[in-house]
């Protein structure tokens, strides 16, 4: 029986020639599996009918847009997951959605071995590999563009050999890579560090600084989990293509970083993430008002922790899924409302209101009706700090 292998499909370029590549290579016949995380583009159809004209034996294509948004975008959004403290984890959190449907083709057909079109410098290489060694030990995982040194002017000359149906003389600046999350944007004149990135970068954000009105939204979180937005109810994917527009309007969501690569080396990234900046800054208000101080300090270390396990591609590990336990337990009473406004580029947090509220109005009012009991501070203070002052009496003795 003739080897098979399931090829990570994207109908761009370096994965259509992947495609004639791996057959010469291997001999194996080859199934293109295209996964819709919310990318927007080229209908799915067309995709598909792509791949079986650049030689794919079978062609599958998967609308995974609410599973990506509800299964993946959601527990992001619960974690508050921001990698080093900015990076909402635009194209980690589609990894392993696109990684499940590879492992699922490749039972369905029988295949031995998983391609996919990364490079040797990138994170993806290991969110694609490690994610496949989990859910599917047994499979193998190729890499033409690593693995056999198919740059793209190799990629270009092999397409006109074959005449494959697909452009080859258009070249972007950039690499760009998005999904309903967000968009990064990397390589080119950004890869200078003193570059300013140009408005022709952004597409999914509007410029900041341009003269506009602001514009008010309530969004309802259940749990944690955003349930309506200015009283609508609406799916995770409705709230964050919502989300998406109308914080994207106003510019909310731009971020120029250099970030740590799980293959050590540093690299300028520039991220637009409307949606997501947006939620997880109205989630992050809610917890600060329903979460207890104990737990709520504790989870700020668990979410750095989940953010990096996410980065380095370990969504499937023993590790991330306990924590994903801590994170929904942690998420109980996140439930109630939260009034932001979205304008010059930022989302700023001017309303909250809660039934599972910890902020109690009247201990909190230095006004009449002040139920809290000033008398009891001294002797708290001198407890509390005792251990630092008996230290201090020893270092200066």
């Amino acid at each position: 029986m003739t080897e098979r292998v399931i090829l990570a499909y994207s109908g761009g370029l370096d994965t259509s020639v992947c495609i004639g590549w791996i057959a010469e290579e291997t001999g194996a016949e080859v199934i293109a599996v295209a996964v819709d995380v919310g990318q927007g583009g080229e209908d799915l159809d067309v995709i598909r009918q792509r791949a079986l004209d650049c030689g794919a034996v079978e062609a599958e294509v998967a609308d995974a847009r609410d599973e990506f948004a509800e299964e993946y975008c959601l527990p992001a959004i619960k974690a508050n997951a921001l990698y080093q403290g900015q990076y909402p984890l635009v194209s980690a959190l589609s990894r392993p959605v696109i990684v499940k449907h590879l492992a699922a083709a490749a039972r369905k057909h029988g295949a031995t071995t998983v391609a996919h079109g990364c490079t040797g410098k990138g994170n993806d290489q290991v969110r694609f590999e490690v994610g496949i060694n989990s859910l599917a030990p047994g499979l193998k995982c190729i890499a033409p563009v690593r693995d056999y040194a198919m740059t793209r002017d190799k990629a270009i000359a092999f397409a006109e050999a074959k005449g494959l149906p697909i452009a080859t003389t258009k070249k972007s600046p950039y690499s760009i890579d998005q999904n309903v999350f967000g968009r990064a944007v990397e390589t080119g004149f950004l890869e200078d560090i003193w570059n300013a990135p140009i408005e022709d970068v952004y597409e999914y954000t509007q410029d900041p600084a341009a003269p506009r009105e602001a514009d008010q939204v309530v969004i309802t979180f259940d749990a944690g989990v955003p349930v309506a937005v200015d009283g609508r109810k609406v799916t995770v994917l409705e709230a964050v293509e919502e989300l998406n527009r109308r914080a994207g309007a106003q510019g909310v969501g731009r971020l120029d970083m250099v970030e740590d690569r799980l293959v050590g080396i540093k690299s300028r990234e520039i991220y637009e993430a409307p949606g997501a900046i947006a939620l997880i800054t109205a989630h992050q208000a809610l917890e600060n008002v329903t979460v207890e101080r104990e737990l709520a300090r504790y989870k700020r270390q668990v979410e750095q922790r989940w953010a990096e396990l996410v980065y380095d591609g370990l969504w499937f590990s023993p590790l991330k899924r306990a924590l994903d336990g801590f994170v929904d337990e942690a998420n109980r009473h996140v439930s109630g409302e939260i009034r932001m406004v979205l304008h010059g580029g930022r989302a700023v947090v001017d309303g909250r209101r809660s039934e599972q509220s910890l902020y109690d109005f009247n201990l909190a009012t230095y006004d009449t009706g002040d139920t809290f009991d000033q008398s009891m501070s001294k002797g708290f203070i001198e407890i509390f700090g005792m251990s630092s002052k008996l230290a201090a009496r020893r270092d200066l003795a």
